[in-house]
């Protein structure tokens, strides 16, 4: 179940060797031999994945921590033929949404295949597979997510039960110097506020640290700051809330008026 040859051209190939700076626990260590399987045989089918979450966050921080399961990352385009290869190995799988989520299950273990972000702001494309690492996990040599799709991964994951601003903020620290900050903001280029606010909590955070974000990009995001205050208020009203976090904004959108991500408001 090879991708086609145009595919693997674009996504396979070497990348840069990278020696982790630490690795997080098992909540469950029994699940330890489910997952070699699972990496195992996700490096057979040489469709291209990217092992991301809290083994990239351990990675570039040195901060180890328990996981309950592994983020695999996947272009969309084979989020289906990950899942139905596994199920046709007898795993259970489920599609959770199909906006960008499905699982894996051997039990009580799974992993997670994930080709965008749940509010559709970060597909992964072949951008992510050129930049990524390669390291050993569960003695598998794969591929990891880089910095600095890592920090865009996590900038819009603020729910009530989850924050990832401290992943953010901690990638910064501990792996500036690994971060494509003009493809970052790249990325990010819509929703450049996102980004100014986690280098705001940075600086604010680590005030000996300020000059590990590049003079430029705070110079841009700040100029863009001061002319949008010199402008009108937008005529839409709009709760972009709801990008981090459905349930925590939904009152805005049924009750006091304001448009979702898409449609109209007041």
């Amino acid at each position: 179940m090879a991708n086609s040859e145009s595919d693997a051209g674009a996504t396979t190939g070497e990348c840069a060797p990278f020696v982790a700076k630490a690795s997080p626990s098992l909540n469950d260590p029994e699940a330890e031999g489910f997952y070699s399987e699972a990496l195992k045989e996700l490096v057979d089918i040489k469709l291209p994945f990217l092992l991301a979450g809290t083994y990239a966050v351990s990675a570039y921080t040195g901060i180890s921590r328990k996981t309950k399961d592994l983020d695999i990352f996947c272009k969309a385009g084979d989020f289906t033929r990950i899942l139905a290869h596994f199920q046709s190995l007898g795993y259970a799988v489920e599609i959770e949404d199909e906006r960008w989520l499905g699982k894996v299950f051997k039990g009580p273990h799974f992993f997670d295949v994930i080709f965008a972000s749940s509010n559709a702001t970060m597909p992964v494309g072949d951008e992510w597979f050129t930049h990524a690492r390669q390291t050993e996990v569960f003695g598998q040599t794969v591929r990891i997510l880089g910095p600095t799709e890592l920090i865009w991964s996590k900038c819009f994951i603020q729910l009530r039960h989850r924050y990832d601003g401290a992943d953010v903020v901690h990638t910064i620290l501990r792996a500036h110097d690994e971060i494509d900050w003009r493809r970052l903001l790249a990325y990010m280029e819509v929703h450049w506020e996102v980004l100014l606010m986690h280098l705001m909590n940075f600086r604010w955070i680590y005030p000996t640290e300020r000059d590990r974000i590049p003079r430029w990009l705070m110079d841009d995001l700040l100029d863009r700051l001061s002319k949008q205050r010199e402008l009108p208020p937008p005529q839409m009203k709009v709760c972009r809330g709801r990008m981090f976090s459905r349930i925590d904004y939904e009152i805005d959108v049924k009750e006091w008026g304001f448009a979702d991500v898409g449609g109209e408001g007041d």
